[in-house]
């Protein structure tokens, strides 16, 4: 279990269910110790949180350590209404069997309270914590707006964004290639592919790539038959590496080349020349562009994730951002919370901000609502450093 600690009060009071009061008793006679609750997972000295995360993953192995950032800073300012803030986690190795299975051992075994997540295998296991009433933060698609527990400060972004992306660095026919085929990423990337039509972007096949068996100058190629001149990338960034050198050994000259995944300064070292040039989306205030709340992460994570050499990772920015929505739902359920407490509470915010790491968010209508506005970063020509290209852009076009 890793324990973590906060430089600011969480924020605004809400109104409560009055059974959220009902549940606990007062430790002493002045009311400065915290109440002793009957909620799974809360007692006089501390709650206790479950984590889910895909940990097999190299990319999400480093959300843990945005987990230990937030809820350091909380613990830091004597945790949330005098409560310590804990927590268990547990890999499902992005496995919905699995996922069932460990989300059931953090709540029966582990009795947590609610459930931050960082895993995409959780969706078969959504109806079962929907019945318990449990509180779940994380990753979430469009498909799980139906489930009210269910918070997320980022349904799926719209591809539109990335399609007026293109547009404005002049691309006009899009290639897509994908490490696997799995259902998901399929669906995603049709979907990916309808939103382009709708504003004018020619598409082509979907390429599938697998290092241990295709050649990267077959990719190459295939763009050229198509006639491609953009390119965007559903693979791990060191595939989406080979296919991007491969498109230059072949003298393609794209307009410009997209990756969803390998925002990360730990990957310049080895993969930084060979993406030089290539475009990311980013789903919260990019690193590069500074100011207090960049400063507040970046503090958070070295002093308590100091184990995380680079703290400019995407998964665990996400991960600290997930952790720090739980927390405010814990501070507005009041002193004694309870699930529908929580729940009910959090539902009513229509302006969290993460601190000013994200924009605003409206969390009593964003259930299934794509994001629609994010920045783009690029690899400078060196290879050594990304570069803001766009501070904030839209569906519709408009941004800065």
């Amino acid at each position: 279990m890793r324990l973590g600690s906060l430089t600011r009060p969480l924020g605004l009071a809400a109104t409560i269910l009055v059974a959220a009061a009902t549940s606990c008793s007062t430790l002493g006679d002045g009311g400065e110790a915290a109440a002793a609750c009957n909620s799974p997972g809360v007692t006089s000295e501390q709650v206790k949180l479950g984590f889910v995360v895909s940990d097999s993953s190299a990319a999400l192995s480093s959300a843990r350590s945005g987990v230990d950032a937030r809820i350091g800073l909380a613990n830091e300012q004597g945790g949330i209404h005098g409560r310590r803030i804990v927590y268990q986690w547990r890999d499902d190795a992005n496995s919905p069997s699995q996922n069932a299975r460990v989300t059931e051992e953090l709540l029966r075994r582990e009795s947590a309270f609610g459930l931050v997540t960082a895993t995409s295998a959780i969706g078969d296991s959504l109806d079962s914590l929907t019945t318990q009433g449990v509180p779940v933060v994380g990753l979430a698609q469009s498909a799980w707006a139906k489930y009210q527990n269910l918070f997320s400060y980022q349904y799926e972004p719209s591809p539109e964004t990335v399609g007026r992306y293109i547009q404005a660095s002049r691309g006009t026919k899009v290639a897509f290639a994908t490490t696997g085929a799995s259902a998901f990423t399929l669906d995603i990337i049709s979907r990916y592919k309808a939103a382009f039509g709708s504003i004018g972007l020619a598409t082509t096949e979907t390429i599938s790539y697998a290092s241990s068996s295709d050649s990267p100058a077959r990719v190459a190629q295939k763009l050229a038959d198509f006639g491609a001149d953009s390119l965007i990338g559903f693979t791990a960034p060191q595939d989406f590496a080979a296919i991007v050198h491969a498109t230059r050994a072949a003298n393609l000259n794209l307009a410009t080349s997209v990756s969803l995944t390998g925002y990360d300064r730990g990957l310049l070292p080895t993969l930084g020349p060979a993406l030089a040039g290539v475009s990311f989306p980013v789903y919260f205030r990019p690193f590069e562009a500074g100011g207090a709340p960049i400063d507040r992460y970046r503090n958070a994570m070295t002093r308590f994730a100091p184990e995380t050499i680079q703290p400019e990772q995407q998964f665990a920015m996400r991960a600290f951002i997930y952790t720090d929505l739980f927390l405010r739902g814990l501070e507005l359920a009041g002193d004694c919370p309870t699930r529908e407490g929580f729940i009910s509470a959090l539902r009513g915010v229509t302006d969290y901000d993460a601190g000013g790491l994200i924009e605003p968010v409206d969390l009593s209508t964003n259930a299934g609502q794509p994001l629609s506005c994010y920045a783009f970063v690029q690899i400078n020509p060196a290879g050594d450093a990304f570069q803001v290209v766009r501070e904030r852009l839209c569906a519709d076009g408009t941004g800065s």
